[in-house]
């Protein structure tokens, strides 16, 4: 719980919007920036942008940029990046186990409040 901790910033990043979906997206090997936009659903260019600069400075996901025309840049995970995958699936399998009793609960505290 300390504030100092370096596990804060790993928890931050991996605890974000859109990193646990594109580690998804990717974990089936590499894709083009359209394609993983595509995969990920929602997610604008400038978010994919910024969310996949900071993976690639965590080390999380690489990037290869191919000399063709038109340049050809496509993005997989790292080992690190797929060590981050059982986490991700335990953490989806939870979600999917209890996501009914979680929107129950909203919906009781709603009326309640209401």
């Amino acid at each position: 719980m300390d504030p100092e901790c370096p596990s804060r910033v790993v928890l931050q990043r991996i605890g974000d919007k859109w990193t646990p979906l594109i580690v998804q997206a990717l974990k089936d090997g590499a894709l083009r920036f359209s394609a993983l936009r595509v995969a990920v659903g929602g997610i604008t260019p400038k978010v994919l942008t910024q969310t996949l600069r900071t993976l690639e400075r965590d080390g999380l996901v690489a990037r290869a940029v191919y000399a063709e025309v038109p340049v050809r840049v496509e993005y997989r995970l790292t080992p690190l990046g797929e060590s981050l995958l059982g986490p991700l699936d335990a953490i989806r399998d939870w979600a999917e186990t209890h996501s009914r009793k979680i929107l129950d609960a909203r919906d009781a505290f709603d009326a309640a409040t209401a």
